[in-house]
């Protein structure tokens, strides 16, 4: 579904912050792009979605090239960034609307979907509402309603549960993986190890700008600790510092 061939990056063509990077993500698969600080996960999502050229290298989706069809690749996936961006003067509804049209979805489909949507995520007393009132949390739910009424085949998140209480936070993981298992792709950049644990199939590790790893969470226990490896997912954090360690990565306290 999504493949990032050998791509390079950044802000500075002689200081590049993406280097070579490769990584893919399959239909049906949930993917936990994770890292610490600084170790590239946004600036690569910048690049799949569209706000930043590479120096080489190709994105594509569902085999549509980002470099040579930038329209048709657009219409692929749906970003949800740490802190969504909206319209002060449109409600809700109409930013669901305004979303809807974009993509082309018809209005029998939408006002099923979004009828479904505001009610699962408790928003349907707001819907009439503009965001520039909401809380941070209300307007992730907002973001997260917009995704999910679309459906894509690919579902980009930056940080997605940040700003959410408990019940909406398993409201959306129980529905990003409903769409896993109805054959969407998930890369989710997220600090959240024990979550990611818990819901994801794999992880993808960037260290200094660069895929340092890439496996499921008994893969990265083996890697670790052997083939007796067997790690809790409370103890993710752990688990995870001890392989950056174990495969040169710097780690600064």
């Amino acid at each position: 579904m999504l493949k990032v061939n050998n791509l390079t990056g950044g802000y500075h063509r002689s200081a590049p912050l993406l280097k070579n990077v490769t990584l893919s993500v399959a239909e049906g698969e949930w993917v936990a792009l994770v890292g610490l600080n600084g170790a590239g996960k946004s600036t690569l999502l910048k690049h799949m979605i569209g706000l930043m050229d590479p120096y080489q290298g190709d994105i594509t989706i569902g085999g549509i090239s980002r470099a040579k069809n930038p329209e048709t690749y657009r219409r692929q996936f749906f970003y949800i960034p740490e802190m969504p961006i909206f319209y002060d003067e449109l409600s809700l509804y109409e930013h669901l609307r305004m979303t809807a049209m974009v993509y082309g979805l018809d209005e029998a489909t939408f006002s099923d979907r979004a009828s479904e949507l505001l009610r699962a995520y408790r928003l349907e007393q707001a819907k009439d509402r503009l965001p520039i009132y909401f809380s941070k949390g209300m307007r992730q739910k907002m973001h997260i309603v917009q995704a999910l009424l679309l459906s894509p085949p690919l579902y980009i998140l930056d940080e997605p549960l940040l700003g959410l209480d408990p019940l909406g936070m398993q409201t959306l993981l129980e529905a990003l993986a409903a769409e896993r298992d109805n054959g969407r792709a998930i890369l989710m950049s997220t600090h959240l190890l024990s979550m990611a644990a818990r819901w994801c199939d794999r992880f993808v590790v960037m260290h200094e700008g660069r895929i340092l790893w890439s496996g499921t969470l008994k893969e990265m226990e083996q890697e670790v600790y052997g083939p007796e490896g067997n790690v809790p997912s409370y103890a993710v954090d752990g688990l995870y510092l001890d392989l950056l360690k174990r495969l040169g990565g710097e780690i600064d306290v």
